[in-house]
């Protein structure tokens, strides 16, 4: 199945990301809403990947430009409640619906996000820090569902993590 992922944000997790899916052969999308971080994150990926697989990533300035077909959307904001609320509701509204949303956090609960949504069952978490990810492929990535999250959705993250060469564990949240 070809992918198309939508990465929101283009900091360092972002960047990384981006690189790994784009060697792994995935149409990736990169936005950022600081024109500087984006301009940042693409000269990095340039000299990081070279000019052959750098046509393997698109720069936007719009998260709707981003999702628009997008597959899997990551977002790499901050892991803060009101960060996480505000591009839940972005994500749902501009992204279609066969998009499950991914988002990098370790304090917000991906239940409470998951039930802000259309797709509760389209939602799933990446619980494990930035820094554990970068350059350690053949880990484990953790990654949290809520007890909504589909067997689709399941799939679609297993088959990402395993084609960046992690091996994804799921847990499941408890209802609160």
């Amino acid at each position: 199945m070809a992918i198309t992922l939508a990465i929101i944000g283009a900091g360092p997790l972002g960047r990384w990301l981006a690189a790994s899916a784009a060697r792994a052969g995935l149409n990736v999308l990169l936005e950022d809403v600081m024109p500087l971080n984006l301009r940042h994150a693409q000269e990095a990926l340039r000299l990081q990947l070279g000019p052959e697989a750098l046509p393997a990533i698109t720069f936007v300035s719009t998260i709707e430009d981003a999702v628009r077909d997008a597959d899997l959307v990551i977002d790499c904001v901050p892991d803060e409640l009101e960060s996480k609320l505000e591009i839940f509701w972005l994500l749902d509204r501009m992204a279609p619906p066969r998009a499950v949303f991914a988002s990098h956090m370790l304090r917000v609960s991906i239940t409470d996000m998951a039930n802000c949504t259309y797709r509760p069952d389209r939602c799933i978490a990446i619980a494990a820090e930035a820094s554990a990810l970068a350059g350690n492929p053949g880990s484990e990535v953790l990654l949290r569902t809520a007890p909504q999250t589909s067997a689709t959705t399941v799939a679609l993250l297993e088959e990402f993590w395993l084609k960046l060469g992690f091996v994804p564990r799921f847990a499941t949240e408890s209802p609160a």
